[in-house]
């Protein structure tokens, strides 16, 4: 096991220093240069104004004052997680901040498949499996990169959490069953050696994706010492005279208060990855800028940052750790969702943006195509076929994909499909080279009809399997193309952190008061992450650091000092486009309706006019994923009416719903012209 870092005993009780209310009212420490930067959000500029004086100075006024044994910043697996276990050790107060308005971080974007070996699970199923085997196989997966020592832990402590969720209701859930048993393999990810992967089916799917968020949310709602205030992002951390880090401010855009947290034991930051900053994927990753973002915008990296100028460590090469998913469906906007069309596997073939092929696309492993897909330009694949192919896929009871995402009108995908009478035409369409297209299509058909294996390893001997149905050549009386693209769902960088869970700096010791959990923390998985361990991987070391920070003695340190590597905060700037206020003259009163793209369906919209003025929006209609959804439903229709006008802020995390609402109003009121 790692050593863990020797801590100084504190001689005295804690000062709570940090923040009070009222004029003059004192910052723990003097805030960095960078910290200085990162107070001049749009948000806290407001308070600036307020105050009459700049954020950073050493006296800093805030609205509010709230103190806790333990703060705990994200209120996704690791952060509810964490609550859970810090109050189960004692804590008389617990707050968790969290910047949207619900629970669950990444849990909303996830089925929630969880893994473990040798759990109460795999007992009832009478499989055998070992502890040992499923280390080594996450280290595999991880191309061998990944922490040793911290996967070790996870692995031991992953028994505990799987049995607690047993015990607190997941043994009543219905499971995602191969063969009549709850423990399967999970093809989405590169295969375990045994099956030790678990599905199981939120019990309400909506308001929950994850059956372990609703377990969670179920169980804190129990606690009446935890906390969580919804709508507040922290920018910024404060250390303190003894060198602790207990002092996170934050900023409401409810209330439009800032608020300063005081926490006497330790502050958890749980804040996840940067799977919805394509900007700073764009800086580690050669494509990143153009990965589909498949979870949620608030995703944004920030609380690496945010502890860095503290002092966290950031290991810069594991930050281009960011698996994707070689299936990606771009439903809006650089937004997506699993959704590949699979006609590969009865002949179809992917081409890149030159129209040339680049890789087997029957391969079994998941990884090689993952990564081969990442290094295509803009990490974009089209997937070539026919109407010969489609019905070999439907016959084959292989074409759920193309059955409901993309044959119906209503689907998400069937705007992205692309026809044509000649593979000249479609070329033209897709914007690839047509003699490219055509000399790759003429050498693919050629290797199906010679058999045997093509130069890329694909096998066209006619051996049926899970990835080849069918053997066709690429020819029809139609031509399909169909663009699929790198999906990410989480990233693997962060910071560092020791056995404990506390955040270290560059010399490896540990930050007095710090601890962090989940996504937010880098180097622990390697390369490639292991299926299950999205889930289970920030309900363990939530877990961990909800129990350290109650039971590890606060330590006193050196002077808190920003890290010599902190990423640039240009990375977190968003670029918004610039448009003029939208003009309500001329409108005319009475009652309109406009009907827009949604994302699973159409949404409509009415808008009720009177006296010239919006009196009423109602969202009639949508198929919006409700979980998320929600807050934007409920805020925008009102704001636009309190502002008479459909030039609003979007709730963050709802961005995508936000603007359709806002675009139907708008399509509203251009009919009332």
């Amino acid at each position: 096991m790692r050593k863990k870092v020797t801590v100084l005993l504190m001689a005295a009780a804690v000062i709570l220093a940090g923040c009070s209310s009222g004029k003059g009212s004192q910052p723990a420490s003097r805030p960095s240069e960078t910290a200085k930067a990162e107070q001049t959000t749009a948000a806290e500029k407001e308070t600036e104004a307020e105050d009459g004086k700049e954020a950073g100075e050493d006296k800093a006024d805030y609205d509010e004052v709230k103190e806790a044994d333990v703060v705990i910043v994200g209120a996704g697996g690791a952060g509810l997680s964490a609550a859970i276990a810090a109050a189960d050790e004692g804590a008389e107060s617990i707050i968790v901040v969290e910047k949207l308005g619900k629970t669950g971080g990444s849990l909303n974007f996830t089925s929630g498949s969880m893994s473990g070996a040798e759990t109460i699970i795999q007992e009832l199923d009478g499989i055998k499996d070992t502890k040992e085997s499923y280390i080594e196989d996450i280290l595999s997966n991880g191309a061998g990169l990944g922490d040793r020592e911290l996967i070790e832990i996870y692995v031991d402590e992953d028994v505990d959490a799987i049995e607690w969720l047993w015990d607190h209701g997941l043994s009543e859930y219905t499971f995602s069953e191969q063969n009549g048993l709850k423990s399967v393999f999970a093809p989405e990810h590169q295969l375990y050696s045994i099956q030790r992967t678990y599905k199981p089916r939120a019990m309400d799917p909506a308001n929950y994706k994850s059956a372990v968020h609703e377990i969670l949310d179920k169980e804190i709602a129990g606690y009446k010492n935890i906390t969580i205030d919804y709508y507040t992002e922290v920018t910024e951390l404060l250390g303190n005279e003894k060198g602790q880090v207990l002092t996170a401010v934050g900023y409401n855009s409810d209330s439009k208060k800032s608020v300063c947290y005081q926490a006497k034991k330790g502050i958890i930051m749980a804040t996840g990855g940067y799977s919805g900053n394509p900007r700073m994927m764009g800086e580690y990753a050669k494509h990143g800028d153009k990965y589909l973002v498949g979870g949620a915008d608030s995703a944004d990296g920030k609380g690496i940052r945010i502890m860095q100028t503290v002092g966290a460590a950031v290991d810069q090469e594991k930050l281009s750790y960011i698996p994707t998913f070689p299936m990606g469906l771009e439903y809006s906007q650089g937004k997506g969702a699993i959704g590949d069309v699979y006609m590969w596997k009865a002949g179809g073939i992917y081409v890149n943006q030159e129209g040339k092929r680049f890789i087997n696309e029957t391969l079994d492993e998941v990884v090689p195509r993952e990564t081969a897909l990442e290094e295509q330009t803009d990490a974009v694949q089209y997937n070539i076929f026919t109407d010969k192919i489609i019905e070999d896929l439907k016959a084959a009871n292989a074409a759920f994909m193309w059955d409901y995402y993309y044959e119906p009108e209503d689907g998400m995908g069937h705007k992205l499909i692309q026809s044509a009478g000649s593979l000249g035409e479609l070329a033209e369409i897709i914007g690839v080279p047509a003699d490219a297209l055509e000399e790759t299509v003429e050498a693919y058909n050629a290797a199906v009809e010679a058999g045997g294996t093509d130069e890329f390893g694909r096998d066209f001997g006619g051996t049926l399997t899970a990835y080849s149905v069918a053997v066709n050549k690429i020819e029809g009386d139609i031509y399909y193309a169909v663009p699929i693209k790198a999906l990410v769902v989480m990233t693997l960088g962060g910071v560092t952190v020791n056995n404990d869970m506390q955040v270290v700096d560059e010399n490896g010791d540990a930050i007095p008061g710090l601890y962090a959990a989940g996504e937010v923390v880098g180097g622990i998985w390697g390369k490639f992450v292991s299926g299950g361990t999205g889930v289970m991987g920030p309900v363990v070391f939530g877990r961990i650091s909800g129990r350290n920070v109650m039971n590890l003695e606060l330590a006193e340190g050196p002077a808190v000092e920003e890290a010599s590597f902190v990423l640039d905060k240009a990375l977190f700037e968003k670029e918004e486009a610039a448009e003029e206020s939208y003009d309500m003259s001329g409108i005319k009163d009475g009652i309109y309706e406009a009907t827009v793209d949604g994302q699973n369906g159409d949404m409509t919209v009415q808008v009720a006019v009177a006296d010239g003025k919006i009196a009423e929006v109602t969202v009639l209609s949508n198929h919006e994923t409700e979980n998320i959804a929600a807050p934007a439903l409920e805020k925008v229709p009102a704001a636009i009416v309190e502002q008479n006008s459909p030039d609003v802020d979007g709730v963050t995390g709802a961005t995508l719903t936000s603007g359709r609402i806002k675009e139907a109003v708008k399509a509203c009121l251009e009919q009332a012209k």
